[in-house]
């Protein structure tokens, strides 16, 4: 029994390391930017229905070539008749009950129609081209959208790393203190600001580890990933950004920008695509030619075939001499009326038809006016979104530009700043230990050196991220 009890412990045991070792792995997954952009463009849903609206295009674009096709009907019909009514095969009346087939087999081609078809499938090769574009468009925004997430979280892990590195010494600071007021060198005052320091420190901490939950769960949303996944993100060497291009050509940018960004290409297509709608609609105002052809046959079981005559053995009188009174006899014939067979019946009243069918539209209530109307108009619509598209990329550009410079000058100042308040409080602090500085100056000087070095922080980061935009909108890869 004991020894049943320690196998059930040992068996419990491994189990459980087992478990806390997939935990570990799980814990461990590591998200690269290049893994997070490639599960985003995967998992996505409007990329999915993007897709599916691309899907339908193509059936579209496919279905308007089948249209110059010809088609082919087949009409079968059969039926019982009753009563007074007329016999499908003979056209006569009869008043029996008759069981008819009949069938037709149809085909016709439009050999015109004001160039409607031909002028319907190329702008279905437009419409087709504005949704791919459409698809890139959502894809580039969302690549845009978890480059700036995985940034932000880079920012974040390092302001928690600060925080927890200012909370280090904020407790040496507070331990120091409540040594010197312990043997009387340092007031009350001095220790309750060490203390305040302290606090100050954890609430930074808690904040910036606030931000860096949010903006994880944030990248997870854009992954379609459960918020509850375990997962880390390696992090970049921040010294090879170090040269990030910041001086760039607005001007360039822009007609760089101008040939591969998605919404402008989507705005162009869509132009054209609705230019080519007011073709499509003229061609009502035209005449439709139609080859048409037809083949048919049916079959009545009232109709019967008549046979050949034969003799009956019976002589008939037809008539006298007239001087003689002789009377004249013939033999008598008879024709048997013969079942029709439904195989001889339906080859007997085969038939066949070809023609041209001319269909020249001469009021229709001004519907085709209406529609070449509505199509001007949607043109002029699209020509109006196509120029808009562009000028809102030039004022995107041109603000890009702009704040990729002042992003850089921005992390020199704070470069400096930094640099500054760091040898300053160097000084304070070597002053503080041997009593010639109090705590309000130690702590100040330390406030100092902590805001500078989150400003340094989000000031890096934020020349990556903007010089990450301009490549962004010049169409180039975006790595880390």
């Amino acid at each position: 029994m004991k020894l049943n009890l320690q196998i059930t412990k040992v068996t419990i045991a491994c189990i459980i390391l087992l478990s806390t070792v997939n935990l570990t792995v799980k814990a461990q997954e590591v998200i690269t930017l290049q893994k997070a952009i490639d599960l985003a463009l995967e998992r996505n849903l409007t990329i999915k229905q993007a897709q599916f609206s691309e899907a339908l295009s193509e059936e579209n674009l496919k279905q308007s070539k089948y249209n110059m096709l010809p088609n082919l009907t087949a009409g079968p019909q059969a039926s019982f008749n009753f009563g007074r009514n007329i016999d499908p095969s003979t056209n006569q009346f009869t008043n029996q009950r008759i069981f008819a087939l009949n069938g037709t087999l149809s085909s016709q081609v439009t050999l015109f129609q004001g160039g409607q078809l031909r002028n319907q499938i190329i702008e279905n090769k437009l419409l087709l081209g504005a949704d791919r574009s459409y698809t890139a468009k959502i894809k580039n925004d969302l690549i845009l959208n978890v480059v700036t997430q995985y940034l932000q979280i880079l920012t974040n892990q390092d302001l928690v790393t600060a925080a927890q590195q200012q909370i280090d010494i904020a407790k040496i600071t507070l331990d120091r203190s409540q040594k010197s007021f312990d043997v009387g060198n340092q007031t009350q005052a001095d220790l309750s600001q060490a203390k305040a320091s302290l606090s100050t420190a954890d609430l930074n901490y808690t904040n910036a580890e606030n931000q860096l939950e949010l903006s994880i769960l944030t990248l997870k949303q854009y992954m379609e990933m459960p918020s509850a996944t375990n997962i880390t993100f390696e992090k970049p060497d921040i010294s090879k950004f170090k040269n990030v291009n910041t001086l760039y050509n607005a001007e360039t940018v822009l007609q760089t920008a101008l040939a591969v960004n998605p919404d402008v290409k989507l705005a162009e297509i869509r132009q054209k695509a609705a230019e080519q709608d007011i073709k499509v609609a003229r061609g009502n105002y035209f005449p439709s030619v139609v080859l048409f052809g037809q083949v048919g046959t049916n079959y009545s079981d009232a109709r019967r075939l008549q046979g050949a005559p034969f003799a009956t053995g019976r002589v008939d009188t037809v008539g006298f001499v007239q001087n003689s009174g002789n009377a004249v006899v013939v033999p008598n014939y008879s024709a048997p009326i013969l079942h029709y067979p439904i195989g001889k019946q339906l080859s007997d009243n085969f038939n066949q038809s070809v023609g041209i069918s001319l269909q020249i539209p001469i009021f229709n209530r001004f519907n085709s006016r209406t529609l070449v109307r509505k199509a001007k108009i949607t043109n002029e619509n699209a020509i109006v979104t196509a120029q808009l598209a562009k000028n809102n990329l030039s004022k995107i550009i041109y603000q890009a530009v702009w704040d990729v410079k002042a992003a850089d000058k921005k992390y020199q100042s704070t470069l400096q700043t930094y640099n500054a308040n760091k040898d300053a409080f160097n000084v304070i602090q070597q002053r503080y230990n041997v009593g010639l500085v109090n705590s309000l100056d130690y702590n100040t000087s330390l406030t100092n050196l902590n805001k500078s070095q989150f400003d340094l922080i989000q000031a890096q980061y934020e020349v990556v991220f903007r010089s990450k935009v301009i490549d962004y909108y010049l169409g180039n890869p975006i790595t880390l």
